[in-house]
């Protein structure tokens, strides 16, 4: 990648990443575009305008670049629009950037000296109070016994170059009610359909803990990140299997990706969100 455009991304990711501060910071030209995942509930124009004022409170009176946000409702899309150059940028977590890295030799994370973090939980309707209950205390119960850190360090941590997550097998519990829960299965490690249609990765192996626990079956059911929210208030599914809550809600509003109509459980999992380029 050219320096300068090298010197654009840099500063357009100055609040993430603290990358290109100081007085010595380039001026760069171009307009760096930065690829994320589909909010549930803020639009396009309206996360650009939130990341549009949080840049101007941050980065250097020297530096002038608005970078432009792009949505994508699969990080399968997204890794296609960075390898053509239609984004500069793709916007992730730490662990799906780890497993995304291992077999691309032309990719790196831009260095990082600042960090935000983002909490993973469960989303749900408000009003499903009594499932809301189970599960915050199947995670609170998961947190404390080290299930959580067992299941993140097995398919996540420790999943060597090349091979994907085992696959997860949740168990009938027979007679007992059927919970309906979305997920992308694009985001791996966390959520993976595999090739045969078979769900797999942390998140799948998370639920088949809790479906345990709460003594509920769980029906797994694939969607694009987009359509998150709409499943939930359309009631296609009960639950939603993952919505992000920013961990510092001084930088960014917590309730960013939590419609008024949506509620969500205590997180199970937290990340550090990185940035891709191209080398």
């Amino acid at each position: 990648m050219k320096k300068s455009i090298l010197a654009a991304i840099c500063a357009a990711c100055l609040l993430i990443t603290g990358c290109g501060g100081g007085e010595n910071a380039p001026k760069p030209k171009e307009n760096a575009k930065i690829g994320v995942i589909t909010h549930l509930t803020a639009s396009e124009t309206e996360y650009n305008d939130i990341m549009s004022k949080l840049e101007k409170s941050y980065r250097p009176s020297k530096v002038s670049l608005d970078a432009t946000y792009k949505y994508f409702d699969r990080m399968s899309e997204m890794q296609l629009a960075l390898e053509s150059e239609k984004i500069d940028i793709l916007s992730t977590y730490q662990s799906v950037a780890d497993y995304m890295l291992q077999n691309s030799s032309d990719k790196e994370i831009l260095p990082t000296n600042k960090n935000l973090s983002d909490s993973f939980c469960f989303a749900l309707r408000k009003g499903d109070t009594a499932l809301k209950n189970d599960l915050n205390k199947a995670i609170k119960e998961m947190s404390a016994d080290g299930t959580l850190s067992r299941l993140s360090k097995e398919y996540i941590i420790e999943i060597k170059n090349g091979y994907e997550p085992p696959a997860v097998k949740i168990a009938k519990i027979e007679g007992a009610e059927t919970i309906k829960i979305a997920v992308t299965g694009d985001l791996p490690p966390f959520d993976m359909i595999s090739a045969d249609g078979t769900p797999t990765g942390f998140s799948t192996a998370v639920l088949e803990e809790i479906s345990k626990r709460i003594g509920k079956n769980i029906e797994i059911i694939s969607i694009d990140s987009g359509a998150r929210a709409s499943i939930l208030t359309s009631k296609g599914a009960d639950v939603v299997f993952w919505v992000a809550v920013p961990k510092d809600s001084t930088l960014i509003p917590s309730e960013i990706d939590k419609p008024s109509e949506i509620d969500v459980t205590d997180p199970y999992y937290h990340d550090n969100i990185v940035h891709i380029i191209k080398k």
